[in-house]
């Protein structure tokens, strides 16, 4: 085993000299490959380093062209697309230049000149007046490396900034704004700063009416003459400013097309069409309730304008899920006195009404293999309201292989929902808030085990307070899990286990949720850290037990539909962390707790609300739902993957994200948790939270592959477990007992997660 290892390692070292030194050789003589660029900084007084970091990084993203990408320090791309030749059509050798390799990028001397140019002119931009930028490169086994090193001296600062001061309206508007400006005294000067300004105060001016202003009308004057490099700054309207942008405009009529497309005629007069709410809604076959408009329009006839609600009301109706485009125009209104804009809504319906079908096959790594057969239908204006009504339906079946039995499992279900545009909750947000209304059933039998049915149906509000923020809230929740034709051979396995017993025990939970989502990245931006969480509280029977006074360990419990309804406070919280390195390449970590308590009118935790480890999207390195509780060993249970539940959950979890190419990535993984029992139960004190807590944590690693074709993608993730929490003490870390030469060690510990999307 060494000897092949020796092998493997020299091998290694073979790619790795040969990537690294291959590279040039394909070269004319007098071509160099182009290796990077160096920038030094230097001023005759000590510049900040914060400054100088932020100035270097500026810089260095300036120079072109970029160097050939690295994978582990070494040109693979480039080595690929020089080792495969010229490719006479499809193929390997087509794929390793034209999809993977990267052609060379080769040293320019007039190119690498105009850098020089480009590094000045930013730094005067950024107040650096008295600058000079020198070019210096270096060629070595035909590698060149440019060195650019900047002289600069003092940074000049705002001394002074002035604003109009005659007694115009909008000269008075500037006045107001001046307090907010990005040219504060002692900043330096920036040219990015000003023009930041100028878009500040066309933003400022546009939410105060002055509907026809541009940031093109405002010039910034600066004087440098002042002395010990000072600035001063004169904010001013440029003389050719005309007339209408300086005028405060006033909303006159609303007018909307409720159903328009582009044979609409919208040249008839529209003033004898009948006012909703002060609005004036166009739509002759009455596809839409007018009151939809009302609630979702932000812009009233007699507001001033606003550029914060012409954008709100457009984002609103978007929202809505019914129109697939939506457009505004703005027109003087010359027959009306004062200054006044009549507001035009150009709204398209998008289909009404659509239907789905979906076929899928699987199979398990229990021998179990099927199909489902799914189909849902939605209509997007169900009662003329916009609102979304929509109705699933689905049947499976698995078929599951043994030497002992076959066993065949069925089920059927479907689900009803019906989502409006309106809730009792005010919100200034682009995001219509939503009612929902939930009914499902599920029907699953297995021919050697048992048959469930099981009923849910919720009522509730979904709103959000900005893109990143959501809310939803579920005053009434309700489900309802009944049993019946249980086995005699399964049966007598319940008496035996309380696990199985409590996975298809009867279940009547009535209660409330709140979940509360905030997600940094759901606003796109290119911040080096963004954060994720999601917090949730589920209550259950708390209102009903206190009413009827229901104590299941006094011998008080109380029935529902012949049922004891559950009484519980269930709570958990996930906090993500993504560390951006660069495109490509970013550290993803999480952490992730709950705690289930029951009480009153039960003894433990409902099976379908208690937490479980293990799996795709969890700790990968063990089975899905299989892990712990605690040092608990689960034994196989024939004919039965056995699953274990916990009142408890910790979890912690770190990936390394990189990249081949823009397509096909990779990671590497460490996953860290367990869950616990609140209270002893059949499965002893091993099974229990105490504080021996964090020696019973598992830990896995393991590294993926990832397909990102844009729609979705496709993950494939190897991962072993390098500690077991339910092995003996000082036993628990498994490093030593890593063998991937034996095949009962690979069956027995690497563990293959396929899924979709990413894990966290």
């Amino acid at each position: 085993m060494q000897k092949k290892y020796q092998h493997i390692l020299f091998l290694s070292a073979c790619i790795i000299f040969l990537a690294s030194c291959s590279n040039t050789k394909y070269l004319a003589d007098n071509q160099n490959l182009f290796v990077g660029s160096k920038m030094k900084i230097e001023a005759p007084k000590r510049v900040p380093s914060g400054t100088k970091k932020q100035l270097d990084e500026e810089l260095e993203n300036l120079v072109r062209p970029k160097p050939n990408s690295k994978i582990l320090g070494m040109r693979v791309k480039l080595w690929a697309y020089n080792i495969a030749g010229t490719p006479k059509g499809k193929g390997l050798r087509y794929f390793l230049k034209y999809k993977f390799g990267e052609a060379p990028v080769i040293a320019s001397y007039p190119i690498l000149q105009k850098n020089s140019a480009i590094l000045q002119n930013h730094l005067e931009n950024k107040g650096y007046f008295h600058d000079t930028v020198t070019l210096d490169t270096v060629a070595k086994h035909k590698k060149l490396t440019a060195k650019y090193t900047a002289y600069v001296y003092d940074r000049y600062r705002i001394r002074n900034t002035t604003f109009p001061s005659d007694s115009s309206r909008i000269s008075k508007a500037l006045q107001r704004s001046a307090k907010n400006t990005f040219l504060k005294t002692n900043r330096p000067y920036d040219l990015d700063r000003i023009k930041a300004e100028r878009e500040r105060i066309n933003a400022r001016l546009k939410q105060r009416g002055f509907f026809y202003f541009g940031s093109d009308y405002i010039i910034v004057d600066v004087d440098s003459t002042v002395g010990n490099h000072k600035v001063d700054m004169d904010v001013r309207l440029k003389p050719e400013t005309p007339e209408d942008a300086k005028k405060v405009y006033r909303i006159n009529d609303v007018v909307v097309y409720a159903d328009y497309d582009i044979s609409s005629d919208t040249t008839l007069s529209y003033q004898n069409v009948k006012k909703v709410d002060g609005y004036i809604i166009v739509d002759p076959e009455k596809k839409f309730n007018p009151k939809i408009f009302s609630r979702t329009l932000v812009f009233k006839p007699g507001d001033i304008y606003n550029r914060d609600d012409h954008n709100l009301s457009l984002n609103r109706l978007i929202t809505l899920g019914v129109y697939k485009f939506v457009k505004v125009r703005f027109e003087k209104a010359d027959s009306v006195p004062g200054n006044k804009l009549n507001t035009f809504y150009y709204l398209t319906p998008t289909e009404k009404k659509s239907i789905r079908l979906e076929v899928t096959g699987l199979t398990k790594s229990n021998n179990a293999t099927g199909s489902e057969l799914s189909v849902s239908w939605r209509n997007r204006n169900f009662l003329k309201g916009a609102e979304l009504f929509t109705i699933s339906a689905y049947t499976g079946l698995e078929q599951q292989f043994s030497s002992a039995k076959n066993a065949t499992t069925f089920r059927f279900g479907g689900d009803l929902n019906l989502y409006a545009p309106r809730a009792p909750i005010k919100t200034s947000s682009a995001f219509v808030p939503k009612t929902r209304f939930n009914l499902g059933y599920e029907y699953y039998s297995s021919d050697t085990l048992y048959t469930l049915s099981s009923f849910k149906g919720s009522y509730g509000w979904q709103w959000k307070e900005s893109v990143q923020k959501e809310h939803q809230l579920n005053p009434v929740s309700i489900i309802l899990v009944q049993p019946s034709r249980i086995d005699s051979n399964f049966q007598m396995q319940l008496d035996t286990n309380v696990t199985l017993q409590r996975s298809i025990e009867k279940q009547l939970i009535i209660g409330s949720t709140y979940n509360y989502n905030y997600y940094s990245l759901a606003r796109p931006n290119a911040k080096r850290n963004n954060f994720y969480f999601n917090g949730n509280l589920d209550l259950s029977g708390n209102l009903i037990g206190l009413i009827s006074g229901a104590n299941v360990n006094n011998g008080n419990q109380k029935l529902l539909f012949n049922v004891p309804f559950s009484q519980y406070v269930r709570m958990e919280a996930e906090i993500r962390h993504y560390l951006r390195i660069n495109r490509f390449n970013t550290i993803a970590s999480r952490l992730w707790g709950g705690l289930g308590y029951s009480y009153g009118n039960s003894t433990t935790m409902p099976f379908i609300k208690e937490f479980f480890a293990g799996g795709t999207n969890d700790i990968r390195a063990f089975r899905s739902r299989s892990l712990g509780p605690g040092s608990y060993l689960a034994p196989p249970v024939a004919g039965y993957i056995p699953e274990q539940p916990g009142d408890i959950k910790i979890e912690a979890n770190a990936e390394y994200r990189g990249a081949f190419s823009s397509v096909f990535r990779w990671a590497l993984f460490v996953d860290a948790g367990n869950v616990w029992a609140l209270n002893e139960d059949s499965r002893g004190p091993a099974a229990k939270f105490s504080s021996n807590w964090l020696n019973e944590i598992a830990v896995g690693v393991g590294a993926g592959i990832r397909i990102d074709i844009s729609v979705l993608i496709l993950r494939v993730d190897l991962a072993i477990p390098v500690r077991k929490p339910y092995f003996p003490a000082g036993e628990q870390w498994v490093f030593n007992k890593i063998d991937f030469g034996s095949s009962d060690w690979r069956k027995q510990n690497i563990v293959v997660n396929l899924a979709i999307g990413y894990p966290f």
